[in-house]
């Protein structure tokens, strides 16, 4: 079977093996070998030890000789069909039902399997009587690591693109991000977060080398309604989407074992689930400040940790559990809700809403989704809302490329796969940009750039160039990923030396080729005063940047 790990006890003891003998102190096998019971594959524990065996000399009761018990490890483990998935991430959903199956790993297989991971077992099924009900279990026999896969063609319609926008490394991911979630929202509207939320699907997977690779969004936006939407809409879009739910538990619950094992049943939460996925958090002006300081401890450190009291769930000790967490979040915030924050005078940055300001840090890309001018946006957002209604089903905006939400699929599954490697050119203008923005921010805000956003850099970077279905990271893929966090921290801090435009990445309307050159002008610009801002500030910069 292929599974889903959705919760596991701690390791525990079983009798692997017995002797017995007879009570007949007259019968030979009241001493010696004769009586020896092993655990099969497959049985029950009541076919090694119970008080009801009989000598097969004289037929007199077996004792059992308990100096001689030998003793191996046993895990349960919970495994369900990875589709069950499918009810978390806010799509309307069929009416299938899915039932998890009990696993025994015994001995060497113990600990070989994590929360939150696909496996694929062979096992043997065996039945467990617990007066009044029968559980059916499965032994594993053998477990392996297991990625299902799936569809990544890249569609005619992509294809095409690719050709006609062949001329600018920038051009292709635009008009993805352009075209994106038009049934949702206007073309032209909220580009950024489109762009950002498709860069985030492509970067986010667990290798089975267990390395992994993820891009956290937040998204600033009064208008939550739309932007919520959107997000769901590309939740739809990951191979494994969850979206957490208020009420629910966001990484670990325990339990008392039901199975007899006599300790705790640890049961993985929704970021847990979504492990080498998306974890898509809603608006955080939901939650309270314990469960938003949880977040920000996950999203600096990647893993979580839970305190097992030993009294409670019948372990010897109380423990301190950790489990690592492996995928993006997304989550939105609303700046009308105001934090109190004092510092939002400094030129750039923006309200943050009921958020702290340390996890507004800890998110990796934060995206403002600013009206440029409200009335013009709300006669589009009610314009497109009204054809919809009248005219299901009709393009609604012919001049656009038409692609499918299964081509976008594809073309992410395809973009996620590609294997990338930063070329020197995009190599110096990451280290330069971050060594000449930790100096300026040092001196001039006392902000301190972290390493996590080098990671950032070359996270964002490589993502684009995925998106552009390249294997190369090109200087040009550096630019936008520059251009992206430096509109973050700005957001966050307030503006730097280097002097860009609130949103640096879409300068311009994309409905035609002319906006397509002017966007690639301004883009090409930009390129330049980066570099001007690394060989003014960066230690070193004139060594690998000439000021030609």
């Amino acid at each position: 079977m292929e599974g889903l790990v959705i919760a596991m006890t701690r390791v525990t003891k079983y009798t692997q093996g017995a002797r017995f003998l007879c009570v007949n102190e007259d019968c030979p096998s009241a001493t010696g070998f004769h009586h020896i019971r092993v655990h099969a594959p497959g049985a029950t524990e009541s076919a090694t030890v119970r008080n009801n065996f009989s000598c097969m000399i004289c037929e007199s009761p077996l004792k059992e000789d308990v100096k001689f018990r030998v003793l191996g490890d046993k895990q349960l483990v919970e495994l369900i069909d990875v589709k069950a998935l499918d009810v978390l991430n806010g799509q309307q959903q069929n009416s299938f039902k899915y039932q998890s199956v009990t696993l025994f790993l015994r001995d060497d297989l113990c600990n070989s399997m994590r929360i939150g991971q696909l496996y694929q077992v062979i096992g043997i099924p065996a039945q467990v009587h617990q007066w009044p009900s029968i559980s059916w279990i499965v032994e594993a026999n053998n477990i392996q690591p297991w990625q299902p896969t799936y569809p990544s063609n890249i569609s005619a319609n992509f294809n095409s693109l690719l050709k006609a926008t062949a001329s600018s490394p920038w051009r292709f991911p635009a008009v993805v991000a352009h075209c994106f979630g038009l049934d949702l929202a206007p073309p032209g509207l909220h580009n950024t977060l489109k762009l950002g939320l498709l860069l985030s699907l492509v970067q986010t997977r667990a290798d089975t080398e267990e390395t992994h690779h993820n891009l956290d969004v937040l998204v600033v936006a009064c208008d939550t309604l739309i932007i919520d939407r959107l997000i769901t809409y590309s939740l739809s879009l990951a191979n494994r989407g969850v979206r957490h739910q208020v009420s629910g538990e966001m990484f670990v619950s325990l339990s008392k074992d039901e199975h007899g094992a006599g300790t705790v049943n640890i049961h993985a939460g929704y970021a847990l689930l979504a492990t080498g996925g998306i974890c898509m958090l809603g608006d955080l002006g939901c939650y309270k400040k314990e469960k938003l300081d949880s977040i920000q401890s996950v999203l600096e450190n990647h893993t979580v940790s839970v305190f097992v009291p030993g009294k409670k769930y019948g372990e010897d000790a109380d423990k301190q559990l950790s489990f690592p967490v492996q995928c993006s979040f997304w989550a939105l915030t609303d700046p009308s809700q105001r934090s109190g924050r004092t510092d939002c005078n400094i030129l750039g940055t923006v309200e943050m809403g009921p958020i702290p300001a340390p996890l507004a840090d800890a998110f990796g890309l934060v995206v403002q989704c600013k009206d440029k001018v409200r009335e013009q946006v709300l006669l589009a957002e009610t314009v497109h809302t009204l054809q919809k209604a009248v005219e299901p089903g009709k393009p609604l905006y012919p001049s656009c490329w038409e692609f499918s939400t299964q081509d976008y699929k594809e073309l992410i599954t395809h973009a996620q796969n590609l294997q990338v490697e930063l070329s020197p050119g995009a190599e110096k203008m990451i280290h330069g940009y971050y060594m000449a923005s930790r100096r300026v921010r040092a001196q001039s805000q006392a902000v301190k750039m972290s390493v996590a956003s080098v990671k950032l850099l070359i996270s964002l970077a490589e993502a684009h160039c995925k998106l552009c279905l390249r294997t190369c990271v090109l200087e040009e893929d550096a630019v936008i990923a520059v251009l992206l966090c430096e509109n973050s921290v700005t957001l966050k801090h307030g503006a730097s030396a280097l002097i860009i435009p609130p949103d640096a990445v879409f300068p311009c309307e994309l409905g035609s080729v002319d906006g397509l050159h002017m966007r690639d002008t301004v883009l090409d610009k930009l390129q330049q005063d980066i570099l001007r801002f690394i060989y003014a500030y960066a230690p070193g910069a004139d060594q690998y940047i000439t000021e030609e």
